[in-house]
């Protein structure tokens, strides 16, 4: 194991999550839309967002591999195939997330040539009826089941583990902002990251 690699594993990952926030904030937003005028805005800021961060992640994926690293631990079988069962699942849960919210708005394909909404609706049925939000809790059911555990892995599904947990806090802030009572009152019944079995 190399720990200066270790170390710019952390740096990156942290930079990477920094960036991903800043961009994601109403303030910043804020400024983009004054520069380019509220139709271009909605038109491309959604596309460039994910474009951003999944060419941004890129470096942190190839230090993740090209570091050295050292094994922590191997799941054994039979218990191996219930982990990456459950892993499928959990796959599953974000493309049903993803489809939930509509694949092409949350990609920011739809919004280059379609008919622009005036508002965003707040998707309170499906997995989000369970817990508020389902991509979250199924992307870190995903990361902490891999089967086989190492350093930088550990070191990085530790980083985005936490990321997850504070951006979710912050992404409430920009909910409640945006939908008011009607956020708050969805918040209080249903659970943040663990799901519920009840509907709420």
């Amino acid at each position: 194991m190399d720990f200066m690699g270790t170390l710019s594993l952390i740096i990156a990952s942290i930079l990477w999550g920094v960036l991903h926030s800043i961009l994601a904030s109403h303030g910043f937003k804020a400024l983009v839309r004054r520069l380019l005028g509220d139709t271009a805005f909605e038109r491309i800021y959604r596309l460039f967002y994910n474009l951003f961060a999944s060419v941004s992640f890129i470096p942190v994926l190839a230090m993740l591999v090209a570091f050295p690293d050292l094994a922590l631990y191997s799941i054994p079988s039979p218990w191996v195939y219930a982990t990456l069962v459950i892993q499928g699942l959990a796959a599953l849960a974000l493309v049903a997330g993803v489809m939930q919210t509509g694949p092409w708005e949350f990609i920011g394909l739809a919004q280059l040539s379609g008919p622009l909404k005036k508002e965003s609706a707040l998707v309170t049925n499906g997995l989000y009826a369970r817990v508020r939000h389902p991509l979250y809790t199924a992307g870190l059911v995903f990361i902490w089941l891999t089967p086989e555990m190492t350093v930088n892995r550990l070191v990085l599904w530790s980083i985005f583990s936490l990321y997850i947990v504070i951006g979710a806090y912050f992404e409430e802030r920009k909910l409640l902002k945006d939908f008011g009572e009607v956020y708050a009152a969805y918040k209080a019944r249903t659970p943040m990251l663990i799901p519920t079995l009840r509907k709420s």
